[in-house]
């Protein structure tokens, strides 16, 4: 399964530009706003995940953050947002791997994701999630966004979880409480809307 879904992203990335891909934002501006409403020093460790060709590393960069990961399964979209940033892409931590086996070497202060969790639907799946971002996270924010209960029933031909903000902090709860969150509406390339849950957790077992 696990090889099914890397050749499934890397045929999705190798066949489409950004404005066929419903996830495409032209500024992550929710992300950007939780990011910046943490607080955190500007060199803090921020690592995105499944951050692939989104433009968020740009938008960090210009904004002054200094130590920037980008984790995806997808080589090939990292190599496009590489390509893009140029010269720039040598600050940035480059990381290629699935989710599931990401094993940190060091630890974060803040933890994003934008639309990566929902595509995880088994209880397993969801729990080795917590277990990796537990592991990843010391003293800080897991900043997470998922398609709500009014959004997708599916994304690129996959099924995904949708979520209100009980059921996904309850999946956390043993390790990291809501400090905000927000719905909001994401307005695809192609003038279609998914409605998406916003939350921003705080680590509470250091």
């Amino acid at each position: 399964m696990k090889d099914y879904l890397k050749a499934h992203w890397e045929n999705i990335y190798s066949t489409k530009s950004p404005d066929q891909l419903s996830w495409t934002e032209q500024k992550p501006v929710q992300s950007l706003t939780l990011i910046k409403e943490t607080n955190t020093a500007k060199d803090s460790a921020i690592i995105d995940v499944g951050g692939g060709d989104s433009l968020l590393v740009d938008y960090l960069l210009l904004d002054g953050y200094s130590d920037i990961t980008v984790l995806d399964i997808s080589a090939k979209a990292i190599h496009k947002a590489q390509n893009r940033l140029g010269e720039k892409s040598k600050q940035v931590t480059w990381l290629v791997g699935d989710i599931l086996d990401f094993k940190p070497e060091r630890q974060y202060t803040i933890w994003h994701d934008r639309a990566v969790f929902h595509f995880l639907t088994t209880a397993e799946q969801k729990a080795q999630y917590k277990c990796t971002a537990e592991n990843s996270v010391l003293k800080g924010h897991m900043i997470l966004g998922t398609f709500s209960l009014s959004g997708p029933s599916e994304c690129s031909g996959l099924p995904v979880s949708q979520y209100d903000l009980a059921p996904l902090a309850d999946v956390f709860k043993d390790s990291f409480s809501v400090k905000s969150h927000f719905y909001a509406a994401h307005v695809t390339p192609f003038q279609t809307s998914q409605h998406f849950l916003f939350a921003d957790f705080i680590k509470t077992n250091d």
